[in-house]
């Protein structure tokens, strides 16, 4: 039985959703630190935002919804096709503490208030998390779910994102050592995470595949993940190319993923292209990109109403809505 979902988190939902169906076909582009070292570094705030905002233009027009950010993305969510749902990051670029001790904070001054008054369709939050850290792993679950209130109080849905890492400085995320383990952090943080109250989960790929390239063992990772997560999950491109990141989705949809929630997969290579390249290379290459992913979506992924409805009707529901 699907659990009913309050007014706004549903339709939160929904306007997030490909329009033939209930699963996610997202563009992400909240990045603002790698943004930067991307970009030329004498690049002004002007030009970030207005390169923002040509790429969000373009793919908005097929994307179910879009990822950005308030730092450089306001023009491109104020500008961006009606037809794509706008989901808002709320928590700052980076990360405080060392490399094997990651601590998340938000963006001051930004609220899931003011992220509720621009209109936005949804939340999208990211932790590093690992869940054998111990202490910090308990620290950032409480630090999950407070924020997660936080936005429910505005009837907001979230996007939980939890991003894994090495606790060991000697075998970094990169490596065959951390590799052997992946799929057993991002299952367990699966599991755990999806009992925190965010709505929907934004996860990586289970196995490396730059040291796994067997699809049936891919099949059962993504399988798993979906086994372990009580909440819809989409697949995250992570930075991965489009060549990589294609077959990871059509594996992770038809393994129980609700859909993907991809960047720079899709367009990272337009950002450092002049404007008459950039505008070219979106209206063919990640145009092409995003819709043959969008079709992976559209027939495989399992439709996130599986899980949720919306509210029952009532005469007088509004009277007790708050």
């Amino acid at each position: 039985m699907p659990k009913s979902l309050t007014p706004g988190r549903y339709r939160g939902l929904k306007t997030s959703s490909l329009a033939e169906a209930d699963v996610f076909g997202i563009v992400a582009f909240d990045q603002r630190g790698s943004y930067r070292r991307m970009m030329p570094p004498d690049s002004s705030y002007a030009q970030l935002a207005q390169v923002k905002n040509e790429i969000i233009g373009v793919l908005s027009r097929d994307a179910s919804a879009i990822l950005t950010d308030p730092t450089y993305g306001l023009s491109a969510s104020m500008q961006m096709s009606p037809k794509a749902g706008l989901l808002l990051a709320l928590e700052k670029s980076g990360y405080s503490g060392d490399s094997s001790y990651r601590r998340t904070e938000l963006i001051p001054a930004w609220t899931p208030q003011k992220i509720r008054k621009t209109g936005a369709s949804a939340v999208k939050l990211m932790v590093y998390y690992h869940p054998g850290s111990g202490k910090l792993a308990e620290e950032l679950e409480d630090f999950v779910r407070r924020a997660v209130a936080d936005c429910h109080a505005w009837d907001l849905p979230v996007f939980l994102e939890p991003m894994s890492y090495s606790l060991d400085p000697a075998a970094p995320k990169e490596s065959e050592a951390f590799a052997a383990i992946r799929a057993e952090v991002v299952i367990e943080t699966a599991r755990r995470l999806s009992r925190s109250g965010a709505d929907v989960l934004k996860l990586e790929f289970p196995l490396d595949i730059q040291f796994n390239q067997d699809r049936d063992e891919w099949r059962r990772a993504c399988a798993a993940v979906s086994e372990a997560s009580a909440v819809p999950w989409v697949l995250l491109s992570a930075g991965v190319d489009f060549a990589q990141f294609k077959p990871q989705a059509q594996v992770a949809c038809e393994c129980g993923a609700s859909g993907f929630l991809a960047g720079r997969a899709i367009w990272k290579e337009a950002a450092a292209m002049t404007a008459v390249e950039r505008a070219a290379f979106l209206e063919s290459t990640a145009s092409v990109r995003l819709r043959q992913l969008l079709e992976i979506a559209a027939a495989a992924a399992r439709p996130w109403s599986d899980f949720y409805g919306p509210p029952p009707p009532s005469e007088t529901w509004y009277e007790s809505y708050v």
